[in-house]
């Protein structure tokens, strides 16, 4: 088995784009990782710097601790799957399965019998006298990874080799992808953008944006504990509901302004203390369906909740994912810096007059503060500069209706479109992020 290493990798094409920024993981001997991204974040690019199809700028690729330099050459013992496959069209499947061991000379009697050992694995016994152009997409999919198989590499590289094959039979594949790294304890990178690949296969799971390293951790680990917002956003199904929000620090707890409505932090709360010291900042608030449930009005003060009307209800058999307008403003994961558009000015500076009449945390403030404020906190989220959410192309973002956030729910029990809706918030499962993007630590 062998070990791979990227060292500060750094990638920059002629035309000054930077396809891989200061990356450096580490993959250990046998280790299956997923290099999960949006289209362009430098996934592919890694893969080609470490089978030596690319020369990085700067930075070092490592297999087994030693420099790699130069091409590729089969002294690497690397098996590199393509997205488009990549199959000779003038050899048929067993011809293209044979050629890596053509290629070490290996005696064709020997040949011969690892083809066909390696086309049952596969499911091609049948289709090992047709040509490529002769087979489906999932066929030649098959085809591909048979042939890297065959070549008995010690690293496994993978460039969304499921990504041309439907639905149904991806996830069959998965299965065996997995499988076979596993028997033949190959080092493994798979390159994909789709989360469900990345984290029902993966050992480990490397997140990329824009050519940066974002996280790298076990599928739990990136799933629950995010560092950044973009991670909370891009994983998990449906995406997490993105609610900008402001931080109120009265004496005693918190608030969480979210435009119309508020999520108190009593004083007991352990979350409150590094909170109070952020008083007046603005964040994100990242709330998964599953930190969301329906609930009776409860008293006030006694359960942090949200309230709406329940706009759709998507019913997948199951389950159902229940949409609910809430009348807070929603943010994207895109967004790091909101500046005024005239002035520049970033908007956690700018300070309001005061706060519009009716307000609700006016009322709140009033009963936990007794005498008068000595400062007043900067517009809410629904302010005249338009602290609104950034279109990202990268997680495929639309415009969501206003504050918009989504509930998983259980069969049979499901609200009805319009109706009005609670849902108790579990702070627990609560997610902050500054203007950054960075997670803001609750202890």
């Amino acid at each position: 088995m062998v070990s791979i290493a990227t060292d500060r990798l750094t990638k920059v094409f002629p035309d000054g784009t930077v396809a891989v920024d200061d990356v450096s993981i580490e993959v250990g001997s046998g280790e299956f990782v997923a290099l999960l991204g949006p289209t362009g974040c430098g996934k592919s690019t890694i893969l080609r710097l470490v089978a030596g199809l690319e020369e990085p700028t700067s930075g070092r690729v490592l297999i087994d601790d030693e420099p790699v330099t130069g091409g590729a050459g089969p002294g690497r013992q690397l098996s590199m799957v393509f997205q488009d496959y990549a199959l000779y069209p003038h050899l048929t499947v067993a011809e293209n399965i044979r050629f890596p061991m053509s290629l070490h000379q290996e005696p064709s009697a020997r040949a011969a019998a690892r083809v066909t050992e390696i086309a049952e694995q596969l499911g091609i016994s049948d289709l090992l006298d047709r040509r490529p152009s002769q087979l489906s997409g999932g066929q030649r999919q098959r085809a591909a990874m048979a042939r890297a198989m065959a070549a008995e590499s010690r690293v496994f590289l993978l460039d969304e080799p499921l990504s041309n094959v439907d639905a149904g039979l991806r996830a069959e594949l998965r299965g065996e992808v997995v499988a076979v790294a596993r028997r033949l304890e190959m080092t493994t990178l798979y390159v994909t953008h789709d989360q469900v690949e990345a984290m029902t296969m993966a050992d480990r799971v490397a997140v990329l944006r824009r050519g940066r390293l974002q996280q790298i951790g076990s599928p739990a680990e990136v799933y629950r504990d995010p560092r950044t917002l973009f991670v909370a956003a891009f994983l998990g199904t449906p995406r997490a509901n993105l609610l900008q929000a402001a931080i109120y620090a009265p004496d005693g707890g918190v608030l969480l302004d979210l435009g119309s409505q508020l999520i108190e932090l009593p004083p007991e709360d352990p979350r409150v203390r590094p909170l109070r010291e952020r008083h007046t900042e603005r964040v994100t608030c990242a709330l998964r369906a599953d930190a969301l449930s329906p609930v009776p009005d409860p008293p006030p003060g006694s359960t942090p909740v949200l309230r709406g009307v329940v706009r759709l209800v998507e019913n997948l058999g199951h389950e159902a994912l229940v949409h609910v307008t809430t009348d807070t403003v929603p943010t994207s994961s895109s967004q790091a810096r909101l500046e005024h558009p005239t002035t520049g000015q970033h908007l956690s500076d700018l300070i309001a007059e005061d706060l519009p009449s009716g307000h609700p945390v006016i009322d709140r403030l009033a009963r936990m503060i007794p005498h008068s404020r000595p400062e007043q906190p900067p517009a809410t989220a629904r302010t005249e500069y338009g602290f609104y959410p950034v279109y990202d192309p990268e997680l495929g973002d639309e415009p969501p209706p206003a504050g918009e956030v989504v509930v998983r729910l259980p069969m049979p029990l499901l609200p009805r479109v319009g109706e009005p809706i609670t849902l108790a918030v579990d702070l627990d499962q609560l997610m902050l992020f500054d203007t950054s993007g960075d997670r803001i630590r609750l202890g």
